[in-house]
């Protein structure tokens, strides 16, 4: 069955997906079939250093359909959902929005709501980074409370931190800042949420020829632009297969070796991001490519 004859051309889309599985070309196609803006819920795609690495969009693809919050902030500033929700507030007021990534915490405080929490406090951050790079995410998560250690993704170093951070900073867990939370931008009633469902054998292959895609559209380069100033500390860095190519640019690893390393993390972020969807999208229309 189309999956697209069956969304009204005004209701507002929610495509999410694991990378690699196809959503970017799904959003595209409602918003050349239908009209529409596709908005990026992709945490890494916003960076502006990264953009072969982090596959966004093509100049093609955005030349046939507006495509707004991709690559817009500079590689070395700070980045979080809330953020992302300032930013994409007034964009749901004007064209019809098609929100399209991987990333499920910012789809999730779309439509139901982000809690205020206090920002960080430069010092704490500092201990934080200093702490997860020294004794990695273990030690964080151990001085958790125990309804935020249960309801995290305690395998993403990123959302252990930051759950830590908020306690150390507010005194109070960030599950029970989360419970406390104001009515969401869009409530999921309103929308067409559609979430990919992807067999895991066709998306690992997908994800191996992706990368040497990458790799021919000029990955390598893209990294030795980013090398001068590299720094692992930055949200940035986190983009999937730079901190390899840039070891493989410090000579530490081959490019057949930061090729391998890249394709297995992206097979684990893939792996969580599947798990997270299946656990919180339920209520989602499913799609398989």
């Amino acid at each position: 069955m189309d999956l697209i004859a069956q969304i009204s051309p005004e209701q507002p889309v929610l495509i999410a997906g694991p990378t690699a599985s196809g959503k970017s070309a799904l959003a595209l196609e409602v918003a050349m079939r239908q009209g529409g803006v596709v908005i990026n819920a992709d945490a890494i795609q916003v960076f502006a250093n990264w953009r072969v690495l982090t596959a966004r969009p093509p100049v093609e693809d955005e030349a046939r359909a507006a495509h707004l919050l991709y690559g817009h902030i500079a590689g070395d500033a700070e980045y979080s959902v809330g953020h992302w929700l300032r930013e994409v507030a007034p964009l749901l007021e004007g064209q019809r929005p098609i929100i399209v990534g991987g990333t499920g915490l910012y789809f999730t405080a779309l439509t139901e709501g982000l809690a205020n929490i206090p920002p960080t406090p430069p010092e704490v951050r500092a201990l934080a980074d200093r702490r997860l790079a020294e004794e990695g995410r273990e030690a964080l998560l151990a001085e958790l409370d125990a309804a935020s250690r249960n309801y995290i993704d305690q395998m993403n170093p990123m959302r252990v931190q930051r759950a830590w951070e908020v306690l150390q900073t507010t005194g109070k867990g960030i599950r029970a800042w989360q419970l406390d939370t104001p009515p969401p931008l869009l409530p999921l009633a309103k929308c067409f949420p559609v979430v990919f469902d992807v067999d895991k054998n066709w998306l690992n292959t997908r994800i191996a020829q992706r990368f040497d895609l990458m790799l021919e559209q000029g990955a390598l380069e893209e990294a030795e632009a980013n090398l001068p100033t590299w720094n692992p500390a930055h949200l940035s860095a986190k983009a999937i297969g730079a901190p390899e190519l840039i070891a493989h640019l410090q000579g530490t690893l081959t490019l057949d070796q930061a090729r391998e390393a890249a394709t297995i993390a992206t097979r684990q972020f893939a792996k969580r991001q599947r798990t997270w969807f299946r656990a919180r999208m339920k209520a989602w229309a499913g799609y398989t490519p």
